[in-house]
């Protein structure tokens, strides 16, 4: 039976994912906690606009895979773990300067660091959670000799992934008459096919880039594409995952793993 098989969001904007049990939609349809910090352009101020348009992910520097994070938002604790095993942990609360700085020296890239708000600095902050089927995530592993299913997830950084449905099942939920889902009693609305980056041909770990990554993942994602997706909704084949839209209804609900999952 369709289920949510995992959440994770993402504390740090192009860092680790944490993975929950259960978390809530916020006012602005978003997963709580998701992309909550970031680094920003030092030169960018609130008074810009929005420092979202600001933010800066592994589009940036390669160099932001070799860092593993672990965050706990309850204490606003951020813990960075260098390649050579060195430990650097920071008080939210009062040493977001002191992470700038040491992120812009370990980078070798100038930033600041912020927090924001939901929508925080999710990239499409009129929409909301990333949808991704387990069985698209197996699919896409099966394209590449040096993927496993937990790499094409860390690249791929899906918030909400559903089990127990077949590969690309998420592409169903795009274009015209497209139907929606509820997961749990949250209902899952299409807004659009997640077009990708340079970051899913990266190694997770490393930056490393994977030869011919986009040329075979187009090719694959051609020939295998679903008869039940509207290919009008996609503009081109380098695209993978759901971006949805949660309804102001039923913001502020919870999601949880095991949660039932329901075509509507």
């Amino acid at each position: 039976m369709a289920h949510i098989e995992r959440i994770r969001r993402y504390p740090v904007k192009g860092f680790d994912a944490e993975e929950v049990e259960t978390v809530q939609v916020t006012d602005a349809g978003t997963v709580a906690g998701d992309r909550e910090y970031a680094m920003t352009d030092p030169e960018a101020t609130a008074e810009d606009g929005t420092l979202r348009e600001f933010a800066y992910n592994g589009k940036q520097t390669a160099r932001i895979h070799e860092l593993r994070t672990s965050v706990d938002l309850d204490t606003e604790t951020l813990t960075f773990r260098t390649p050579d095993g060195e430990h650097r942990r920071f008080d939210l609360a009062i040493d977001r300067e002191a992470v700038g700085e040491w992120l812009s020296s370990y980078l070798d890239v100038e930033v600041a660091f912020h927090r924001n708000e939901p929508p925080a600095f999710v990239d499409r902050p009129t929409m909301g959670p990333s949808v991704i089927s387990t069985a698209t995530l197996r699919e896409v592993a099966s394209w590449f000799d040096e993927l496993t299913v937990e790499s094409a997830r860390r690249r791929l950084r899906a918030n909400v992934e559903v089990g127990g449905v077949p590969a690309f099942w998420e592409d169903r939920f795009v274009g015209a008459d497209a139907p929606a889902f509820v997961a749990g009693d949250v209902r899952f609305e299409g807004a659009e096919p997640c077009a990708r980056c340079v970051v899913p041909g990266r190694d997770p770990d490393t930056g490393d880039p994977l030869p011919e990554f986009r040329q075979r993942f187009v090719e694959k994602r051609e020939e295998t594409f679903p008869e039940w997706a509207d290919p009008d909704a996609f503009d081109h084949h380098y695209t993978l995952m759901l971006i949805s839209r949660i309804p102001e209804a039923d913001r502020g609900k919870t999601l949880s793993v095991g949660d039932d999952v329901e075509i509507i």
